[in-house]
């Protein structure tokens, strides 16, 4: 194995390093570690958007904390900036990943870092569909990531649109929001669908926090009217999250009279996540506005068919319609009522959109985002080129006695 100190180093930066971080850079490090120093700069050790518990240290890459105890926006941006560019000049790293580009700690550091000749790939999820867009302020924010060389896309959307921001076709690469299946596996602790908890037991999952674009009240509405169609043999539905309308959603759950089929789990860590999957029938994801939906990949990780809405990112890799799951408009509410009413009467139907699951599993993998990021160091000649062998005729020659 080649010491560390002779490989060049590649450098990973987020706010903060939840699960789906650590899967990513465990498989970069299984992929690319013979031929790197695979390093993680996580800013923060805690998040301003999601109460995950703080990770570990990583078993084939260094973990760097900038800033730890804090989250990032407790942090004054010339700090992050500052520190993002010490720890790179210690580390000398031949190309640096970065998320957030529009922020000014990263802006200040993709700058900086390009002029000083390393190679920068953004990491982005965001798609044109997500807001209403203004061609002038879009042609402005193709100036932030002008430092860019490539780009790890989240799905097709995303793809095209770092496209349109400057970053060329032929260096877009997909992949970016995956996780490891075997980790939500091993902590669900009981086989993916079709095996495992009976079809008859299972019951429907929402997995969100508790915002307006996740659509729950829209989702509601939609099991109301699925419990009208179901009756007596209308399955459960467990909500599990927690956010700033958790209040409005209970008090709509109670004026439906629904306290008995919908279940507020409250948030989920990881593990919790996994068990609650391994008894689901079917995932829901009705939101009005999804980067991407990494809660998919850990569905499709434990066999489960998804409702899913079409402008969802995860719509564009990991669902087909009719195949393994059903695609639906967000303000639709019956068409998600009758997806779900055909899951649940229809056990075949489930089985066939289950197994049908697995064709999609490898391109949900943590490994397909190590993939993705050596086809892109490829794309900018970053790759460590093998010492060629030498000539037969020069290897076979006898040695030199004097």
């Amino acid at each position: 194995m080649t010491d560390r100190a002779d490989k060049p180093t590649l450098v990973f930066s987020w706010e903060m390093f939840g699960p789906y971080h650590m899967d990513r850079l465990e498989a970069v490090g299984r992929r690319l570690g013979d031929r790197f120093d695979v390093v993680g700069l996580e800013i923060g050790s805690k998040s301003h958007t999601y109460a995950w518990d703080s990770t570990g240290e990583g078993q084939n890459f260094r973990k760097i904390t900038l800033f730890p105890g804090r989250s990032k926006d407790a942090v004054a941006w010339p700090k992050i900036t500052a520190a993002l560019l010490r720890e790179c000049l210690r580390l000398r790293p031949c190309a640096v990943f970065l998320c957030n580009y529009e922020d000014p700690d990263i802006f200040a550091a993709a700058v900086t870092l390009r002029a000083s000749g390393r190679r920068l790939i953004a990491m982005q999820a965001s798609k044109f569909d997500d807001k209403p867009r203004f061609l002038s302020r879009e042609l402005g924010k193709s100036l932030f990531y002008a430092p860019y060389q490539a780009g790890l896309a989240g799905s097709h959307r995303t793809r095209d649109y770092l496209r349109l921001l400057g970053i060329p076709e032929e260096r877009i690469f997909l992949g970016y929001d995956t996780l490891s299946l075997e980790r939500v596996r091993r902590l669900a602790g009981v086989p993916p669908a079709p095996d495992g908890m009976p079809w008859a037991e299972r019951h429907f999952t929402i997995i969100a926090r508790f915002v307006a674009k996740k659509n729950l009240f829209r989702a509601v509405e939609a099991y109301d009217r699925y419990r009208t169609l179901a009756g007596a043999e209308a399955r459960p539905l467990h909500l599990c999250g927690s956010g700033p309308l958790e209040a409005e959603l209970r008090a709509d759950v109670a004026r439906r009279g629904l306290e008995d089929k919908v279940i507020f789990r409250g948030f989920l860590q990881e593990k919790g996540i996994a068990e609650t999957l391994g008894t689901t029938l079917a995932l829901l994801l009705p939101s009005t506005e999804e980067q991407f939906g990494l809660v998919v990949n850990e569905a499709l990780a434990m066999g489960l068919p998804v409702v899913l809405s079409d402008v969802c990112g995860a719509r564009d890799l990991l669902v087909r319609q009719g195949v393994n799951g059903h695609v639906v408009e967000p303000d639709n509410p019956e068409g998600l009522a009758r997806a779900m009413l055909e899951l649940s009467r229809d056990e075949a139907e489930w089985r066939r959109m289950s197994e049908a699951s697995r064709l999609f599993q490898p391109i949900a993998d943590a490994d397909y985002f190590a993939e993705a990021v050596e086809k892109a160091l490829g794309s900018l000649n970053a790759l460590p080129q093998p010492t060629p062998a030498p000539p037969a005729a020069l290897a076979a020659a006898p040695e030199s006695k004097g």
